[in-house]
């Protein structure tokens, strides 16, 4: 029998290390070639990696979370047959980049009393606070403990000899309503439940705060009344036959955008700020956020000027089955110029979203609600809805910011008008 190594391989273009997401496998494990052994992520794109040959796993890699690099091992097998290296070399110290997790000290002083072990609590009612100046005998955890519940000792009877406070005098107490009645069914709940932030999680931790830091956010709130809109998706939905997908009013949104920033092409726009370089794009790719069981992700609608309102529907929906299921492609998940964020009925008033960084523009749909307004000297019945759009000041003036965000809202609050050619 031998030993031979599997390597992390070239992921991607251009991709020099990718995280583990997910084992597949565990040491012991019996695996047959070509079976799936774990999942690495670069740029939001997870990929599985199969077994090239079939062994029995002797080591792992790497725990999930770690940051491997291309070419690092990722897990040995023992296969029939000579060694594929005389000497194995060491494998990679992983670089975990998320924070490791600090588990704490036993409750126990050097030198001091251990604390008793917690038998189940009676219910018992609780006797009087102790006489003032009378110092309440108890061991230093079960002091610790009780500094961290924010208990007076002073206010708890003890059970043991001397009037000592145990744990279990502890639980009590807390059990009680702190007069010494005491109360079923209420105890504090002290657990604390560490998670990993990892894999997408973690991916999206980095680019917000990333972008957070380096772009100058300020977020424009306008009121549009999409009645007109609603009607009109309303009859076109009732008109489609089957072969068409039901409309939303995002790919009515996106037509718009494609509208806007006809005029104001700086919207539509990278900026490099270590270059100092503002890419405006002719073409719109609308990244569109979409939440998944992991996490946000924003697959990318492409040339969306070269689309209809149709065909815009029929991608939305494709690139966002895609992302849910994960099967969406590293192309798909990059390369966009503006991005859409919309929470659906959850909206809400107002957000302020977060630039999907380097664009400059992102666009926030939210929550639409029946109002009465104001209009010919009555009171109507209207579909409202606000957009909240945040903006990179560095390069887009609150002026411009302005004067794009009442664009779309002409162009939506009219919708025959984003189908008629400039």
């Amino acid at each position: 029998m031998g030993l031979r190594s599997i390597k992390l391989p070239d992921v991607g273009e251009g991709v020099a290390e990718a995280e583990l997401v997910e084992w597949h496998v565990k040491i012991g494990d019996a695996v047959q070639e070509d079976q799936v052994l774990a999942a690495v992520m670069t740029d939001k794109a997870t990929v599985e990696i199969p077994a090239p040959f079939a062994g029995k796993v002797v080591s792992l890699g790497g725990e999930v979370g770690s940051v491997l690099a291309v070419g690092a091992e990722l897990l040995r097998l023992e296969t029939p047959g000579q060694d594929n290296e005389a000497e194995p070399p060491p494998v990679p110290r992983a670089r975990v980049e998320a924070p490791r997790l600090e588990m704490p000290e036993p409750d126990v002083e050097e030198g001091r009393d251990e604390p008793e072990p917690a038998p189940a609590a009676p219910l018992i009612r609780l006797g009087p606070p102790r006489p003032p100046g009378e110092r309440p005998v108890a061991s230093p955890a079960v002091r610790r403990r009780a500094r961290e519940a924010g208990i007076d000792l002073r206010q708890v009877r003890g059970s043991g000899p001397a009037g000592r406070i145990g744990h279990a005098d502890l639980d009590v107490f807390l059990r009680s309503d702190g007069a010494g009645h005491a109360l079923r069914g209420r105890v504090q709940n002290t657990a604390v439940e560490p998670v990993k932030v990892i894999g997408l999680r973690k991916r999206i931790a980095q680019r917000m705060a990333e972008s957070k830091r380096r772009a100058a956010h300020f977020t424009y709130v306008e009121e549009v009344d999409v009645t007109a809109l609603e009607e009109l998706r309303a009859t076109l939905n009732n008109e489609a036959g089957r072969n068409r997908p039901r409309l939303t009013l995002l790919p009515f949104l996106i037509l718009a955008l494609v509208r806007a920033v006809a005029e104001f092409p700086q919207m539509n726009a990278l900026y490099d700020d270590e270059a100092e370089i503002v890419h405006r794009h002719g073409g719109l790719h609308a990244g569109i956020a979409t939440q998944t069981a992991s996490g946000l992700m924003v697959p990318v609608l492409r040339h969306a000027e070269a689309r209809d309102l149709w065909d815009c529907a029929a991608e939305i929906r494709r690139l966002a089955e895609a992302a849910r299921s994960g099967r969406a492609t590293r192309e798909e998940l990059t390369g966009s110029t503006i991005t859409v964020t919309s929470l659906g009925a959850l909206g809400g008033i107002v957000t302020t979203p977060v630039l999907n960084r380097p664009e400059v523009a992102i666009v926030g749909v939210n929550r639409q609600v029946v109002r009465p307004i104001w209009q010919a000297g009555q009171f109507v019945p209207r579909t409202m809805m606000n957009l909240s759009s945040s903006f990179d000041h560095r390069v887009v003036d609150g002026y411009d910011a302005a004067r794009f965000v009442q664009r779309l809202k002409t162009l939506l609050e009219a919708p025959a008008t984003i189908f008629i050619e400039a």
